[in-house]
């Protein structure tokens, strides 16, 4: 019987050290995509998203600041900011199978982190056409 727990308790000894050193091996790329997640998350890294429209090849949409990106339930992607007086800006980009986007970390900057550009395609805005009626 003493034999029994003896054995029993080696074997508990050995799974909760090798669990212990399992969990500790998390590859280094999973920490730092992580904490860069976290930095952009919390409008501390400048960013630049394009979205591109892959049948024409023209791109539709920039926006270059430091903003967080989520990809939403329903598949669109919402753009969150904080403003300098403390409100925060939510833009949605529309994806379908024909829209992409391209997400630029542009890194940690000195500049005002409220502060954002965005910028549209004339071509996809402009082009209307003016119907005259007699």
């Amino acid at each position: 019987m003493f034999k029994k727990k003896k054995y029993f308790l080696v074997v508990l000894v050995v799974l909760i050290m090798a669990i212990s050193v399992l969990t500790g091996c998390q590859r280094q790329s999973n920490k730092v995509s992580y904490n860069l997640s976290l930095e952009a998350d919390n409008f501390n890294v400048a960013r630049k998203v394009t979205v591109i429209n892959q049948r024409t090849d023209t791109i539709l949409f920039q926006m270059s600041g430091n903003f967080s990106i989520d990809k939403e339930a329903d598949g669109d992607l919402a753009v969150i900011g904080e403003n300098d007086d403390g409100t925060y800006y939510k833009h949605f980009i529309y994806l379908s199978s024909e829209i992409t986007y391209i997400v630029e970390d542009l890194g940690k900057t000195g500049v005002n982190k409220y502060k954002y550009e965005i910028n549209f395609n004339p071509k996809m805005i402009i082009p209307a056409e003016a119907v005259t009626v007699d």
